[in-house]
Formats: structure tokens, C-alpha cells, sequence
């Protein structure tokens, strides 16, 4: 029997890169388990394996050719199928084929749900035009997450996403909200809203042109055991005055946002292709906080471009002071084949891009803490996600602005409670406090 007709029992799946990597491959765990399949409890006990892979930078494509290497070493005593889907397998495609002969079939982002059909003795030769008919769901889960658009069509100089993602293609609002009343059928008390530039969501629907400010004030209006309404990644050319409005007015729009803001220095901004300034930026934030009370920000920041200069990383150094993040993930320029960024002249070492990288870290550090301290008093609300591995007497939560809290109950409490908790000290980032 040939490989694409074998019936496959048991699976593991591994998941890099990105929240709709997550989602799709939530998703791909319900057909797997809807075509009989069921979760292996190792690698080495599965009988197929599929690698759901991010081609963002390329550290993550280095760690996809490590789990390759394990699992050609693992093949030698044992069968199984290695299936390779995601952006690394659209941006090398029958590449891998070559250079990996452990892996048995590569399906790139769009064709993920034709997985299931293969490996339970169907054919993959079917149209994999990208489906958001699927759950994305994790059973059990009281979060979740709920793709609205796929692809981009912004073209940043160092990003790899439009090539393996394609064009934004935006969802049918229904779908949106039929998943979600499904979700808080299941028992989700938050979710958030992805794509890979979600607030340029843009779908013509009845005749009427929907935004993202529509479609989020719909969700917001429509749900009522969801509490929380969070959105990623959005771009900061896309906040309108109507989605400032939006967040300010719905109060099931957590007051909490994710801005990547890449760099400080509109001239670097500029040979990014961002389509911001750093005037803008700085403006977007301070419309936000004018219109919304407390509302906290993290963001993504990129040193080390080609042709930065000190100056450049300075005024990069001044914004993080400037704006104060709760928290930021922070990497240096890494080349992608494919991209404008990696042919461009004036490319740093990394010596200097690993040293900016470390100083941007450390001021960084230095201001999570700082305003974690000034937020860490006064009574906050938290969802309460899971019992704690290390103490079954605690409990793990989150705030509305995304912060992490342990504390022990004094009454009954169960996963998906909302409860109102004292803050008492910080155990690293992580806030302790006790039930009220």
C-alpha cells in the first residue's frame, strides 16, 4: 500500500511560530481526530508526525531542520510518515523533498486541511484554496482563538509572511459569529480575534462594506459569557478613529492592546515599508490613551536593520522609554531569502546587532518591572485558566491586560471563573496575590 492510501491510528503534532499556526493547528487536531485518528502520547509512539513550521525568521527554520533530524534518526527503527506543513514548507516546498528524504509529503500554509484526508487513506488531490470553515478550538480550552483574515498585503522589507501567506483573503462575518456563539456554547470566556494584519479586515457582506471597527463592535454586542475581546497583530497604519472609538466604547474589548511598533526611527520605519512615522506612532498611542482610561500596550521591536544607525537605534531606545511597555518582544534583523531586507546595502554584523539587541533587552526589562511594581496594588478582576502544575492549592489567571496571576482560593473556584483577586507582591513577572 502506498504511503498517501496507508491508514494512519496515531499522530503527533508539533506547532512553531505564530497564534494562527496555533489555531490552524487546533483545527487540524479536530479533522486528524474526527478521520479516527487519536494524539499519540510521544513522538515515538506515533505512527505519523506533522510539523506545523513559521519561516518568520531563521532560527525558527533551523529548529524545524533539527526536529527533521531527529525524526530521520527515529525512522531508521521505527515507521511512520513525516508530514512538513506551514510557511516553511510554501516557502521551499518540493525543496524539502531533496534535501530531506526522511520527510514524506510537504503541504504549504493553504493545504493543511487536506492532512486528515491523506493520512486516514484518502487522497490529497483536492482544491486547498484557504478554508475558514473550520473549528479552531481546543477542547476544554476557556480561551480561544478565532481567525478572521488570512495573508498580507503590506510588504515590509524583512517579512517573509506575503510570500508564504499570500493576499489577504477576509472572513465571512457570519462564520465569525456563528464560531463564536459555538464557543461560548463550549464554555470560552475570551478569545482573540487573528490575522496576520487583522485590523485591515475588509469584507463586503449584504451588500454592506464591513471594516474591522464594524465587525469587532458586532462580536462585542453579540456575546455575553465572553468577557474578553483581544485582536493580533494589528498594523498601526490601520487604527482608524472609528476602531479607537470601538475600543473605548465596548466593554467587552479588553483595554489591552499589541502594537508592533519594529522601530524608533522614521528613517529606518521608511526602508522597512511600514507606511508609519515615528510621529505617528507616538500619536496613535497617545489617541489611545486620551480615549481610552488605563489601557496597557506591548509590541514588537526589530534592531540591527540594514543601515541603522546609532542614531537610529537610539531614537528606537527613546520610544521604549517614551511609550513604557508592559512588554516586548524584541529580536534582532535576521536575513530571509526572498525579502527586499536581504539585499540591501549597509547590512550590520552581528556583533553589533546582538549588542543593540542586549541593551535593548535590558532597558526593557527595566521598564516591565518598573510598571509592574507601580500596577502591583488594589483589587483587579482575572480569569482563572488552569490549577497550577507545581501547587495544586494554587491557581493561574490572567488580568484584562494580559498579566499573569497566582493565587490560592478561599471559596470554590473553577477554570473559566472570573474572580476578583488583591494583588500582594510579584514572584518574577508573575503577580501573587489572594482571593477577595
Amino acid at each position: 500500500m502506498s504511503d498517501s492510501m496507508k491508514t494512519h491510528t496515531s499522530y503527533w503534532l508539533e506547532t512553531y511560530g505564530c497564534q494562527m499556526n496555533t489555531a490552524e493547528s487546533n483545527a487540524l487536531e479536530i479533522a486528524l481526530q474526527a478521520a479516527g485518528m487519536q494524539p499519540a502520547s510521544s513522538a515515538e509512539d506515533a505512527d505519523c508526525a506533522i510539523l506545523n513550521t513559521c519561516s518568520v525568521r531563521k532560527t525558527a527554520e533551523n529548529r524545524i531542520w533539527g526536529r527533521i533530524g531527529f525524526f530521520q534518526h527515529l525512522k531508521q527503527s521505527q515507521p511512520m510518515t513525516l508530514v512538513v506543513t506551514g510557511c516553511m514548507a510554501e516557502r521551499l516546498g518540493d525543496e524539502f523533498l531533496k534535501d530531506a528524504p526522511a520527510v514524506d509529503h510537504v503541504m504549504g500554509t493553504n493545504d493543511k486541511q487536506r492532512i486528515a484526508a491523506l493520512l486516514s487513506g484518502g487522497s490529497d488531490e483536492r482544491d486547498a484554496a484557504y478554508s475558514f470553515t473550520q473549528s479552531y478550538h481546543k477542547n476544554g480550552d476557556v480561551k480561544s482563538y478565532v481567525p478572521i483574515m488570512n495573508g498580507c498585503n503590506n510588504f515590509c522589507a524583512y517579512c517573509i509572511v506575503p510570500y508564504v501567506r499570500g493576499r489577504e483573503v477576509s472572513r465571512d462575518p457570519q462564520s465569525v459569529y456563528d464560531e463564536i456563539h459555538r464557543l461560548e456554547d463550549a464554555g470560552v470566556r475570551e478569545i482573540t480575534l487573528l490575522g496576520q494584519n487583522v485590523n485591515s479586515y475588509d469584507y463586503t457582506w449584504n451588500g454592506k462594506h464591513m471594516r474591522f471597527p464594524d465587525l469587532l463592535s458586532d462580536i462585542a454586542n453579540q456575546v455575553s459569557s465572553i468577557r474578553w475581546i483581544r485582536f493580533e497583530s494589528p498594523h498601526p497604519k490601520d487604527f482608524s478613529p472609528e476602531l479607537i472609538a470601538v475600543i473605548a466604547q465596548e466593554q467587552a474589548v479588553a483595554k489591552h492592546l499589541h502594537v508592533p511598533a519594529q522601530s524608533g526611527s522614521t528613517r529606518v520605519l521608511q526602508r522597512m515599508n511600514r507606511k508609519y512615522t515615528r510621529e505617528s506612532y507616538l500619536q496613535l498611542i497617545e489617541n489611545l490613551r486620551k480615549a481610552v482610561g488605563g489601557i496597557t500596550f506591548t509590541t514588537d521591536v526589530m534592531v540591527g536593520f540594514p543601515g541603522e544607525t546609532e542614531d537610529d537605534f537610539h531614537q528606537t531606545l527613546s520610544l521604549m522609554q517614551d511609550v513604557r511597555f508592559l512588554e516586548a518582544f524584541m529580536y534582532y534583523f535576521n536575513p530571509r531569502e526572498g525579502t527586499k531586507a536581504v539585499s540591501m546595502p549597509d547590512q550590520l554584523s552581528s556583533d553589533i546587532r546582538m549588542a543593540r539587541l542586549q541593551e535593548l533587552i535590558n532597558l526593557q526589562r527595566s521598564i516591565s518591572h518598573e510598571e509592574k511594581v507601580a500596577r502591583c496594588n488594589g483589587t483587579v478582576e482575572v480569569l482563572v485558566e488552569q490549577i497550577s502544575k507545581r501547587n495544586e492549592q494554587e491557581y493561574l489567571s490572567r488580568t484584562e491586560h494580559d498579566e499573569m496571576v497566582v493565587f490560592q482560593p478561599v471559596s470554590p473556584v473553577r477554570v473559566g471563573d472570573f474572580v476578583n483577586v488583591e494583588l500582594a507582591g510579584m514572584v518574577g513577572s508573575t503577580f501573587t496575590a489572594t482571593q477577595r
